[in-house]
């Protein structure tokens, strides 16, 4: 289970209404960014990765009705008697799942009936909350700050999976309106200002969770590692980086490439980054806002780790190492990355408009080369919430800092996002590295 270590407010009573506006932000937040979705758009699901919008709406809500309601709330009687089969993802203890590749067969519940079960849980989350004595709400409160963090994770997933719907279509429709900011975006910054690396300097330097606030179980204990001096590049790659790689031949070179790269380019036909698309000479990529112009000085995403390794083989550095990243991070300051606004622009901002190391905090996730597995001391917690990150120490990479679709607060220094290395769904990104 995510371990809490969560500060004390003044008073219990003060904490009780934090809890509750956070709640509702968050909730809010979610259907945000569903407003000018029509309810057939709320059922695709473009792969077995990814879920259709519907279901995410349901998931989260399932999830405080499982773990918050189906525990404190006395004599609750379930929503639906169903929608525990259907929207239960992977624990395994809770019990039964709908197919995770068949969820946009389902047509019903409907979106609207969906949208009815999110506003009655709710409901119910509050009034339980709100009644609750001290001890049991000081017993609810970490279950219903993971339940929040939880769902943060699915705004941004519900981003990319809509994202990846859309770009099957040959309408090129648009998730979101293109905000008027866009406009008025500034001109690039100098190549000067993207060509610089900052250096860190090695040792025996501690990574992992330590703290007040809340952290996921996989983030600890936080231990020790030795590292080499290393230098990471102050701006993630960018497009017009990338367009060279491709221009030099880097999709039909085998010496850049793993073994496993090498092989899933030649299965899958892969040419480029996959929403990128030539048209009559000229590049576009897929955006929350529709086909876009390509921007040579915009920030390079949606690439897997096998084409960031034969990226960074092709420009003679390496990719990071997850305590590498993790020692950049602490000494970053996070409100300074772009995350997720509903009513903003849901894309990687120009390269060089941040300071020091820019971009350390959101815009694209950095991809690693290390595997997701367990850090020394770590067990997960026994029962259902256990099954959370721990199941999936396997066949993984670590990502770190966040991303444009990132929700603001949610990411730390010692936050660890994983995925398998064909995944490009995601907003992933190249930051590279190299030995001092």
């Amino acid at each position: 289970m995510p371990q809490r270590r969560l500060a004390a407010g003044t008073n219990a009573e003060e904490a009780r209404q934090t809890l509750l506006q956070r709640f509702g932000e968050v909730r809010e937040r979610t259907v945000r960014l569903t407003r000018h979705l029509e309810p057939e758009d709320m059922v695709l699901q473009s792969m077995p990765d990814a879920s259709p919008v519907r279901w995410h709406l349901a998931h989260t809500t399932w999830f405080f009705e499982t773990f918050i309601l189906g525990k404190f709330a006395r004599g609750y009687e379930p929503y639906h008697s169903s929608y525990c089969h259907l929207f239960n993802s992977y624990y395994e203890s809770v019990g039964s799942r709908w197919p995770r590749d068949q969820r946009g067969l389902l047509s019903r519940p409907t979106a609207t009936e969906i949208l009815d079960y999110r506003r009655a849980v709710e409901e119910k989350v509050a009034d339980l909350i709100g009644s609750l004595d001290a001890k049991s709400f000081e017993g609810v409160r970490p279950l219903l700050a993971l339940g929040l963090h939880h769902e943060e994770q699915h705004q941004e997933l519900l981003c990319t999976d809509i994202k990846s719907a859309f770009a099957l279509s040959p309408l090129a429709p648009a998730v979101l309106p293109l905000p008027e900011s866009f406009a008025a975006e500034p001109a690039a910054p100098s190549a000067a200002a993207n060509e610089r690396w900052v250096s860190f300097e090695g040792g025996l330097r501690s990574i992992g969770f330590e703290g007040e606030g809340f952290a996921f179980d996989n983030e600890g204990p936080r231990h020790q590692r030795f590292l080499q001096d290393f230098a990471l590049h102050g701006t993630p790659v960018t497009n017009g980086a990338y367009l060279e790689f491709l221009q030099d031949g880097g999709y039909q070179n085998p010496l850049l490439w793993l073994s496993d790269g090498w092989a899933w380019l030649q299965e899958y036909g892969i040419e480029a980054p996959v929403y990128w698309r030539e048209r009559d000479g000229e590049w576009f990529e897929v955006t929350m806002h529709g086909l876009l112009p390509l921007r040579r000085d915009r920030i390079l995403c949606h690439v897997s780790a096998y084409e960031a390794f034969a990226f960074a083989e092709w420009a003679k550095a390496r990719l990071p190492r997850e305590e590498e990243l993790e020692i950049a991070l602490e000494r970053d300051d996070p409100s300074g990355g772009q995350f997720l606004d509903p009513e903003g622009f849901i894309h990687p901002h120009l390269a060089g408009r941040d300071q020091a190391l820019g971009s350390a905090y959101g815009t694209v996730w950095d991809w690693t080369q290390s595997s997701y597995s367990a850090y020394p001391g770590f067990r997960p917690a026994p029962g259902a919430v256990g099954e959370y990150n721990g199941k999936f120490m396997s066949g993984q990479l670590v990502l770190k800092g966040g991303s444009c679709a990132t929700p603001p607060g949610h990411v730390r220094a010692s936050y660890r996002n994983f995925f398998p290395p064909d995944a490009r769904w995601q907003f992933t990104g190249i930051r590279l590295a190299k030995d001092l």
